[in-house]
Order: C-alpha cells, then structure tokens, then sequence
C-alpha cells in the first residue's frame, strides 16, 4: 500500500497486523489517528508539528550577528516551524540562497539600497517570492533584537506584466479531454478531481477514499492549511466508481504504484493532455475553470472562498467579477434584441400624405 510521506512520521505494525503512525522530532512520540491524509491525522500533525521543540540548523557553527545566524535561528525558529510545509520549503530555499551568497556579512549593515541591488538581479515573479521569504526573516531579526530597523522598508519591486496566468481551460477543451481519456482511467480520474474539487495539484496527489465522509469530500490544503470540505460532484463520483479496486491511500498514483510529488503529477498530466490534443493547458487552469463555473452559477465571492480554500475575498473576486461582467453583457444582449423585435413588430409610421 503506498503511503503519504510526511516528515517526522514514523509507521509501525502492532500485533494486531494494524498500521499505526506517531510523531517524533527531538522528544517523545505523539500518537496520530486516522491514515496519513486523513483530516484527522493532518490536524494532529499539525498540532503535534507546532508543538515540537525548534531545532535550530547549523546554529552552533555560525557567527553571532551574520546573515548566517539570522538565518539558522529562523529556519529553527516556531514561527517558521508553524508555516504550512509547502511554504516552508519554498521559503527556505531562498533564505538557504541568500545564507549560501551573503552569510558572513553583518547583518545590522544590511540596508534598503542593498535590499534593492540584490533583488533587481532576479525576475519579477522570483522577487515576489524572495521578498516573502527576506521580510519574514527580517520581522523575526527585529522581534529577536538582532536588526533595529527594517531594510525591507520602502522596497519597490519590478512591476509584473499581466499575462492572466495559467490559461483557463474552456468547457469544449475539457470534454475534448474526457472523449479521449475514458471512464476507468487514471488521466480521466484526474480531470474530474482538478475540476470537482478545485484543489491543487499538490493536494489532489494526497487525496484518497480516506478523505470521502459519505457524499463530502475533505481535506485541508497543504499551501494554506485551510479546511475545505465540499459535496462530490456527479461527474466526479462517477470517476471515482468506475476506477478499479486498489489498496492506494492516493487516487492518482504513478505506473509504479507510488504517490506522486506535486511536480511529477503537473508534467505527467501534461502529458495527458497532450495525447488530447490541448498541448497548451495545465492542471492548474481547471482549478480555475471549476471557479469560473461556479462564478457563473451565481455563487458568491464566500462559497467561492469555502469551496477552493481560498483565504482572502481578494483571490476570489477575479472570478466573480468576471462572471459577473458576462452575465451583465449577455442581459444586456436580451435588451438590445428585445428593442430590435419591438421595432421590427412596429407599424411604419410614413410621411403625411404617403400612401399606405
């Protein structure tokens, strides 16, 4: 049976022949209930990853008041430890960079312009990330009393171009796809989870028979760690039925029977979608289809919010308010056919003394 791998987990068989999971970093063990994935064993590691002792990376070998020192405390630090993994990873990876190339120098020498030379070195859409990660270690540096201003303070970023991001995916593209990708297949299984569950790709590779509570599908996001618990559509159901029995913990599992990484579903969904023809769609552009169908169903900017795992009613209203826009231009359209046929219906009016 393959399984959800998550660091500090530990799995043992009891003498019953039953899986059990516990938590171990640093301490003692936490018991966690459920199956990894589960809703219930994902707020328990949660709980239990929060709870855990800091481990601090590296700390002993640094130099006290580098960029170096900031960087091993914050990385060890909880309110790092409390982010969601996914933005761990990514904020790691910069903070590791900026370790790598700037790690002995003094931190406190760090200023605005210094900030600014180093960041127009990168691409816009890899400054917004970068700055992410460099103002959080910045906020935890002042709360510890290792900086006593904010170099991040005032920083302007390359303005990004507007290029609507991953591309929409339109009704025709989707049953495109599901006319040749059949019921029973793991390509067409995966369609109906991006599009009825709006998920992520880095979610619906965890999502399994374990997170179905009757005709409910739930999970907790891995970017965002909010619940999001949503009816099973028929379209999806119907996907799920017609798959073969399999002792898998995840749905979409690779031809080797092993979970995917959130990387490795993206470009083999590509793939699938390639042998349909769509070479320039992606699986991130039917979340946003299953946003926009429910835009244009009339749902509100909260549904909306609740049914993707969205946070704020800023990441939704791109949604609604396009729909809402098309709905406005198609009442228009009503109004201006309705004028026509009135006319067309009218009895000429000619000039005095024309005859009829």
């Amino acid at each position: 049976m393959s399984r959800v791998k998550l660091q500090y987990v530990n799995e043992f068989v009891d003498r019953h022949g039953h899986a059990r999971f516990y938590f171990r970093r640093g301490g003692k063990r936490v018991p966690l209930p459920g199956l990894p994935g589960s809703t219930e064993f994902m707020d328990a590691y949660e709980a239990a990853l929060n709870r855990a002792a800091p481990v601090i990376i590296g700390a002993k070998r640094t130099t006290p008041g580098t960029v170096e020192e900031a960087v091993a405390r914050y990385l060890g630090s909880a309110a790092f430890v409390a982010l969601a993994p996914l933005t761990q990873a990514m904020r790691r990876r910069y903070l590791e960079r900026l370790r790598t190339e700037h790690g002995d120098k003094r931190l406190r020498k760090l200023q605005r312009e210094h900030v600014a030379r180093l960041l127009g070195k990168l691409k816009p859409h890899i400054q917004r990330d970068y700055f992410k990660a460099l103002r959080c270690l910045v906020a935890f540096a002042l709360a510890e009393g290792l900086i006593d201003t904010d170099p991040t303070a005032g920083v302007k970023l390359t303005k990004l171009k507007d290029t609507g991001g991953f591309q929409t995916w339109p009704v025709a593209a989707i049953e495109q796809y599901r006319k040749h990708h059949a019921l029973g297949t793991r390509p067409r299984l995966a369609l109906e989870l991006l599009y009825g569950s709006m998920a992520a790709r880095c979610d619906v590779v965890t999502l399994g028979r374990q997170h179905i509570q009757g005709e409910i599908l739930s999970f907790r996001r891995s970017k965002t760690t909010v619940a999001v618990d949503i009816p099973i559509l028929p379209e999806l159901q119907t996907a799920i039925d017609a798959m073969p029995k399999a002792e898998h913990l995840t749905f979409i599992v690779s031809e080797y029977g092993k979970p995917f990484s959130a990387a490795g579903f993206g470009r083999w969904f590509r793939d699938q979608c390639k042998l349909a023809g769509l070479s320039k769609l992606a699986a991130h552009g039917l979340r946003k289809a299953g946003a926009t169908r429910l835009a244009e169903a009339g749902a509100t900017d909260h549904q909306l919010m609740a049914w993707g795992g969205w946070k704020t009613l800023q990441e939704v209203q791109r949604y609604t308010r396009a729909a809402n826009r098309k709905q406005l231009a198609i009442a228009g359209a009503h109004k201006l056919r309705a004028r026509t046929e009135v006319a067309t219906l009218s009895p000429r009016i000619g000039n005095p003394g024309e005859k009829a």
